[in-house]
């Protein structure tokens, strides 16, 4: 993907490790002693054993169904249908993965170790069945620049899942790259509540994800995005929105994003970009937008977005995009329109148009059968509308009566004596 995140640890890491690498070299190279030093360890190793085996199991132990490298700092338990995580990972471990478990829920301190997992910078938990991230759920990770939790049907994310479990009182989260692709769970799983705001309100709270440079959220089936969803992420520079189902950027502001380098809005159902988003993604001044693959309706309102890509050099691959409708100009490039190919013309895609001739029918129907119950009724209908006007001529024949009387002061005195 071009100015995508990258999937490999921090700049200065290989050095890092070449240089750990020549250590545990050296170490193995001075531990390899002449015969005399074999045979006295060869006679001391009965009761080493049985120390080792009175001991319990040292920090440095790999897990159950793991892989481990102490040279690469990794730690592998891919595939392994891991309920939980290990509760003996080494403190040595930078780099995890935790891929292709059935770990289901990811409670607060799930990471907690004494000692800490202080150098964990890399973490993979993507195809986990994980249904479930609480508060906290990565607190105690002091150095852990990437997460990747892609590939989990995530149907609840607690709001304080990157910011601890009491945002008011915890630090800046380190993370540096966040990786959410696919994780829209199943409808039934959707407890009524709206996945763009819990995903929003995650990334928002505590203004803990102050220091993200990229963040992936491609193929989540996203409608739309929360207002101000982007304005706790001032140091983004890496956004991916592909493969969603976005229709609109209204809502949306991209004003502070004043470090963003890529904007991947491919695979959407954008049909225009009005004056307020041109305005602010021209306003960036590192910013590479990438529009491929989106339904553009080519018709009077898309005149100020076809003289904006003109005239920029902010978007990729501009002279890929083509129109979708109306149907007489579609697969029509945008970039060749004018404005006189650019007309609001009434008629609707064959789409609207047979469900519009579904709708008039349905109403049809409706309206034939309301009549025929009028028709079928009409005796009954005619009896109660003859009742409702003989009950409003009494009553009016009333009020006549008594207008009578008061207009006639002698009609009066006689009402007023009879009564004595």
């Amino acid at each position: 993907m071009p100015g995508g995140c990258s999937r490999g640890p921090a700049a200065g890491d290989g050095r890092l490790r070449l240089a750990r690498l020549a250590l545990v070299l050296l170490s193995w190279v001075s531990s390899s002693s002449p015969t005399s030093s074999a045979s006295s360890f060869s006679s001391s190793a009965p009761f080493l054993a049985s120390a080792a085996s009175a001991q319990p199991p040292l920090p440095d132990q790999c897990p159950a169904l793991c892989e481990c490298s102490e040279a690469a700092r990794t730690v592998k338990c891919v595939n392994r249908n891991l309920t939980e995580v290990p509760t003996d990972l080494p403190p040595y471990v930078r780099n995890l993965f935790l891929t292709g478990n059935q770990l289901a829920v990811l409670p607060a301190g799930a990471f907690a170790r004494r000692p800490p997992l202080a150098e964990l910078a890399a973490l993979n938990l993507s195809g986990s069945r994980l249904d479930e991230v609480r508060a906290g759920a990565f607190e105690h990770l002091p150095s852990l620049r990437q997460l990747d939790l892609s590939h989990n049907p995530l149907a609840y994310l607690s709001p304080f899942a990157f910011s601890g479990s009491n945002a008011s009182i915890s630090a800046p989260s380190p993370l540096v790259e966040l990786i959410l692709n696919h994780i829209v769970p199943p409808d039934d799983k959707r407890q009524n509540r709206s996945f763009e705001g819990m995903v929003a309100a995650a990334l928002v709270a505590g203004r803990a994800l102050q220091g993200l440079h990229c963040l992936e959220l491609a193929s989540n089936h996203f409608l739309y995005l929360p207002r101000d969803v982007l304005a706790q992420l001032p140091s983004l520079r890496h956004l991916d929105l592909s493969n969603n189902s976005l229709v609109s950027l209204t809502y949306v502001s991209f004003r502070n994003l004043t470090h963003l380098e890529s904007l991947h809005l491919e695979d959407n159902a954008l049909k225009v970009l009005h004056n307020g988003t041109l305005t602010e993604l021209q306003g960036l001044p590192h910013v590479r937008v990438f529009l491929d693959n989106n339904p553009w309706v080519c018709d009077c309102h898309m005149a100020d977005m076809v003289t904006w890509l003109k005239q920029t050099e902010v978007v990729q691959g501009k002279d890929r995009l083509t129109c979708a409708f109306p149907e007489k100009m579609r697969n029509r490039v945008l970039l060749e329109l004018n404005s006189a190919d650019l007309d609001c013309d009434p008629i609707l895609p064959p789409s609207l148009q047979t469900s519009y001739v579904f709708l008039g029918i349905v109403l049809a129907l409706i309206g034939a059968i309301f009549l025929l119950v009028l028709y079928l009724n009409r005796k009954g209908i005619k009896k109660w509308m003859h009742n409702i006007r003989d009950a409003c001529r009494d009553h009016m024949e009333g009020y006549h009566y008594r207008y009578e009387i008061n207009a006639d002061p002698r009609l009066t005195n006689l009402s007023s004596n009879s009564d004595v």
